[in-house]
């Protein structure tokens, strides 16, 4: 069973600057990899409207089932990922009433708490209600700014905040729900075989052997440190219709690496396990 493909547009200067880490990204992996997702591609773009369309397009053009883009949704001028995606979708903007609902109430509630001088809609609150009409906003519990989402043909283009506590809150809470009903039903998990071996090279033609022997799982050796010391450490991942289907992939990966490995006398043993069925 293939997985479903999602791009991801992380756009912002102050990433490209080195100022901000991008860890939106590092996250939305995992998540995406959770939910039985492949992340085929992630770009970084700054915040100009031509490139971000010149992205949003060429990602189009390869047919993922997911594109999303993190950043570039809040009330300053150089918030511009919205204005350019209905650009570069020939969409024209237009003030969403839900999305101007959402706005209005969370500066009505931060007003109530004496967090801000004025309820009122001023031009930069309104901003953030200004997407295409065709368009889902998903409810920030977070934040001022919605998510945006839109369905073109059979690809979800989703705009996120580039705050990650936002980000998280509307990937987790409004935009799951939708992922779940949008992507096949899978199970995905991952095992980790620790072992005492810090030279790569070494484990290189054993875990190269067990890649091959079993192609369904993915099989990836890395270095870690731990405490003074640094030793390498075998990743398998697996995917599948369920949960037992992915057990039976990993059950088998495992053993043959161990068996592997022992063959050329170095130490291992799984020491981790995690994933989700979806």
């Amino acid at each position: 069973m293939s997985a479903p493909v999602v791009e991801i547009l992380v756009i912002g200067n102050e990433v490209l600057a080195g100022a901000v880490l991008d860890t939106n990204s590092h996250w939305l992996c995992r998540e995406l990899a959770a939910r039985g997702a492949r992340v085929a591609r992630v770009t970084v773009l700054a915040d100009e409207p031509a490139a971000i369309g010149e992205a949003l397009l060429a990602a189009r053009s390869r047919g993922p089932a997911l594109i999303l883009t993190c950043g570039g949704l809040g009330p300053t001028a150089d918030d511009l990922t919205v204005a350019a995606i209905a650009a570069a979708l020939g969409q024209p903007l237009g003030e969403h009433p839900l999305a101007y609902a959402m706005i209005r109430a969370f500066y009505a509630a931060l007003y109530a708490r004496g967090d801000v001088t004025t309820p009122e809609m001023i031009p930069p609150r309104a901003k953030m209600a200004q997407m295409p009409l065709a368009a889902e906003p998903l409810t920030n519990t977070v934040g001022a700014a919605p998510g945006v989402l839109l369905r073109e043909g059979d690809t979800l283009i989703v705009s996120l905040p580039g705050v990650p506590a936002e980000m998280k809150d509307i990937f987790t809470h409004a935009l799951s729900p939708r992922l779940e009903a949008a992507f096949h039903r899978q199970a995905y998990f991952e095992r980790t075989v620790a072992t005492d071996c810090w030279d790569e090279s070494i484990l290189a033609p054993a875990v190269d052997a067990v890649a091959r022997r079993h192609p369904a799982v993915y099989v990836k050796s890395r270095a870690q440190v731990y405490g003074s010391g640094v030793a390498d450490f075998i990743t398998l991942a697996a995917r599948g219709r369920d949960t037992d289907e992915v057990m039976r992939l990993l059950d088998a990966a495992e053993a043959d690496t161990l068996a592997a490995l022992a063959a050329v006398g170095i130490r291992a043993e799984a020491t981790g396990a995690e994933g989700t069925a979806k």
